[in-house]
């Protein structure tokens, strides 16, 4: 039976303070980082870490698990909550599915989830895509820095399987030397921006990692980074509320915190560091 609780409620089953967490309607929530500071000094809890339980070929069950379990555990009387992974589209609208549970383990609301839930992913990746706009610009306006184009590390994102544009010939309509050149895409859970969103533990920390990205080499064989380009304020801009955990429930009511969604082959394929941090 679902026991669906005003966003509110979970937020406050959880402690948090009225001025701690942003509704995005009635079912959904962001907890600002702000929280970290006032549970500094509390006794950490207790984490149980869900690594692989695959009964199909195509890999689910990770999730159902771990929202079975908190179910178990939250009916048995413990104080618990989960962290999980954000859906990709690309496995949403394809052979696999969804990434929000089935049954009656899964979370509310779950086509929100699914879909585009608070707008994290299009930050993300907007954010990537400037980027490597930011670094063709470059290269077009006289290449300071002597980009080598045949190592142009910063391709572009998109959260959709679209197997067609993996490999592409860009600047067709440019004349520029440097142009036309091989380009890609990648999805977005596989980029180097959402590793960063995943694995970072504060703002100094997301400002540090971002301008350590090497975007491409130059002609002598030196890495070019991102913070030589003037670019890490505007990304930290379009971060910031991504860098926000997102906090919804189980169909029983429990809490859970859905942030990031980097892939296994990119980073530690998990929820953020700072989402489990905060749970």
């Amino acid at each position: 039976m679902m026991k669906i609780k005003d966003i509110k409620d979970v937020a406050n089953s959880l402690g948090l303070k009225k001025n701690e967490f942003e509704f995005y309607g009635d079912s959904k929530s962001k907890i600002k980082l702000s929280v970290l500071e006032r549970i500094a000094d509390k006794k950490q809890g207790r984490l149980i870490f869900v690594t692989s339980i695959n009964p199909t070929p195509s890999g689910e069950g990770k999730t159902t698990t771990s929202i079975g379990l908190l179910e178990a555990l939250c009916s048995l009387g413990k104080k618990a909550s989960l962290c999980l992974r954000q859906p990709s589209l690309g496995p949403v609208f394809g052979k696999k599915g969804g990434a929000a549970g089935g049954g009656k383990a899964r979370l509310y609301p779950f086509e929100d989830i699914n879909l585009h839930f608070t707008g994290d992913f299009h930050a993300i990746a907007v954010a990537h895509n400037l980027l490597a706009a930011v670094v063709d610009n470059h290269i077009y306006w006289g290449n300071k820095f002597k980009i080598d184009e045949e190592r142009f590390l910063w391709g572009r994102v998109l959260d959709i399987n679209d197997r067609t544009l993996r490999k592409i010939q860009m600047g067709l309509n440019i004349k520029n030397p440097s142009y036309p050149r091989g380009g890609s895409f990648i999805i977005t859970s596989a980029s180097e921006v959402m590793a960063i969103l995943a694995l970072c533990k504060n703002w100094n920390d997301i400002n540090k990692m971002l301008g350590k990205i090497i975007v491409a080499y130059n002609k002598k064989g030196a890495p070019v980074y991102a913070k030589e380009l003037n670019i890490v304020g505007a990304l930290m801009l379009l971060l910031k509320d991504a860098l926000k955990p997102n906090l919804v429930q189980t169909v029983e009511g429990n809490p859970v915190l859905v942030h990031t969604g980097p892939f296994a082959n990119i980073a530690h394929g998990n929820s953020s560091l700072i989402a489990t941090k905060m749970a």
